[in-house]
């Protein structure tokens, strides 16, 4: 069963930090050098904040972005859903500190927490609130400082990640139009092979947390790796076929960027070609939250998108979490 929402997205923007980290950089902190982490990733530089530049920030001028570029006025938002495993704090929540900045005043809002599919659930979850006609104008956000949690000693992980954020306006939309359907789901039993340990309410941060690496980013890779290749391609196909398309139907697939071998792999498992993925990792690393809003970003400003496309959103995170969408771009 499809889950038409009645809810489209009127315009995208992105922020990156201006610091970039090249591969090359790396070379002088840890054992590796710049090939090695092309081909096993793809990436070849990401972007970091600064010091006292937190998730809050960069949402906010995403959220900012997507404002002027589709001329709404701040009081005009109803609603803030941001998507983010870094949040500034623990509370208050981001999406206040983000309706607070960009004069939101009569915008309530939250912060949703479900790693690399955040954005997909955030999109989903503030598409509801439009689709059933209760809000007319909703912010979904994506935003990750995933450098404020890395080990620069682990060269397996510190390589992966960049900072930055996304942000679409969803409005309502007409028939045919928006997002056709959407699947999300958990398998809790992956938590064990990508998480955090240290900092919450079961190790609460103290010296011996600190001492004992617990507040970075704990990866079992290869696992990581087999779970979102096979996850990615089973859901692509499901939400395809689901609704009477076929894998050559679509316009533009926007996955997550978390590696480049699992983005091509899926795409064979699918038969789609290049032309129709949306690959800007080598730029970005993976940047959590971020990478699909800042995808559909990069996609817009390349013309890759018009009016009318159907478009495949994708994503798998820690929890494990699977995020995907099915829409028809709306402008």
């Amino acid at each position: 069963m499809s889950h038409r929402i009645a809810a489209k997205i009127t315009g995208v923007a992105g922020f990156v930090p201006p610091r970039v980290m090249t591969n090359e950089d790396f070379t002088k902190i840890i054992e590796t050098n710049d090939k090695w982490i092309r081909e096993r990733t793809g990436i070849r530089e990401r972007h970091v904040a600064e010091p006292g530049v937190a998730t809050s920030h960069m949402a906010t001028e995403a959220a900012k972005r997507v404002l002027e570029q589709t001329g709404t006025d701040p009081e005009e938002i109803e609603m803030i859903v941001v998507a983010s495993v870094t949040p500034d704090m623990f509370f208050p929540a981001t999406a206040c500190l983000v309706q607070d900045r960009i004069g939101a005043k009569k915008a309530w809002g939250f912060d949703l927490s479900a790693a690399c599919s955040g954005f997909a659930y955030a999109l989903t979850v503030a598409a509801q609130f439009v689709g059933a006609g209760t809000h007319k104008k909703v912010l979904a956000i994506g935003s990750d400082k995933m450098t404020s949690i890395l080990d620069y000693k682990d060269r397996a992980t510190c390589v992966l990640f960049g900072d930055g954020a996304g942000a679409v306006l969803l409005e309502a939309a007409g028939e045919g139009e928006g997002i056709l359907d959407f699947h999300h789901d958990v398998d809790g039993a992956g938590g064990k092979h990508l998480y955090m340990p240290g900092g919450g309410s079961l190790n609460p941060s103290t010296h011996e947390t600190v001492d004992k690496n617990m507040h970075v980013v704990h990866q079992d890779g290869q696992n990581v790796f087999k779970y979102a290749v096979r996850r990615m391609a089973e859901v692509a196909v499901m939400l395809v076929e689901r609704n009477g398309f076929k894998s050559s139907d679509i316009g533009l697939v926007v996955p997550h960027q978390a590696n480049l071998r699992i983005i091509r792999a899926m795409q064979d498992r699918l038969g789609i070609p290049d032309d129709k993925v949306m690959v800007n990792i080598d730029k970005y690393g993976n940047t959590t939250a971020g990478t699909i809003p800042l995808g559909l970003r990069d996609a817009v400003e390349q013309g890759r998108l018009k009016k009318g496309d159907l478009v495949l959103l994708m994503a798998v995170g820690a929890g494990f979490t699977t995020g995907a969408v099915l829409l028809r771009w709306a402008y």
